[in-house]
């Protein structure tokens, strides 16, 4: 793959104590191990969730019989993305979910996503991620409400289109309301990829970017928090 660019875009959230987190993670921790006065170097130790921050989710998340994410090769992780923008459509519904009508309206636009694309969901939930109730928009009976992609939808892209994987900028790419969880089950199992927590989503064009994403190979991982890199054209 030969990438032409104009310019490099970080897609990765900052990582800092005051994240958003899911219900139930672990906080994030840094604690200081060697500092320049007392050793003569500066040294952090850090702790975060596989599932926190801006990241990648692995098959064995869902599947106990499905690989950890020390196991996608290198290749996997270089790829072209679209993006659909569904900003207006959230700002009237939060609990908005990309339908087959969206991608077909789309691809009238832009022509048809080719194959091995990455499919990224532009909601503008990346502006809403320094506050963490607003993130994850819980009511009073404790159900999150926040946009993603539809079952149907993502069945037709992985069966008529074989796209290799879908991103957002919310913290799941399945809708805040479904604990099923289908988008991620159906790509995953295919062992595709799964981008959550993404920002920086508004300056990408429709088609056109190339993606790098930076794992942590860790052994048996169900993820790990990634770097990811757009080259812009």
């Amino acid at each position: 793959m030969q990438i032409n660019y104009s310019r490099v875009i970080h897609l990765s959230h900052i990582i800092d104590r005051n994240i958003p987190l899911w219900p139930g993670d672990p906080a994030i921790e840094f604690n200081t191990v060697a500092d320049i006065q007392n050793d003569g170097y500066y040294l952090r130790r850090f702790a975060l969730g596989e599932h926190s921050a801006t990241h990648i989710n692995a098959p064995n998340s869902f599947d106990s019989a499905g690989v950890g994410i020390d196991e996608y090769a290198a290749e996997s992780l270089v790829l072209s993305a679209v993006v659909i923008d569904v900003c207006e459509a959230v700002g009237n519904n939060p609990d908005y979910a990309l339908s087959i009508a969206d991608i077909l309206a789309w691809e009238a636009k832009y022509g048809v996503i080719a194959r091995g694309s990455l499919v990224i969901l532009y909601t503008g939930w990346q502006h809403k991620w320094t506050d963490s109730n607003a993130f994850f928009n819980q009511d009073a009976a404790g159900i999150m409400h926040f946009p993603g992609f539809s079952g149907d939808a993502t069945q037709f892209l992985l069966d008529e289109r074989q796209i290799a994987g879908v991103g957002i900028d919310t913290h799941g790419v399945d809708p805040g309301q479904d604990n099923s969880f289908m988008t991620n089950r159906l790509v995953l199992a295919q062992q595709g990829i799964v981008l959550e927590n993404l920002t920086n989503l508004d300056q990408l064009p429709p088609q056109g970017t190339t993606l790098a994403i930076a794992i942590l190979r860790l052994r048996g991982g169900s993820g790990c928090p990634v770097g990811v890199l757009a080259f812009v054209p």
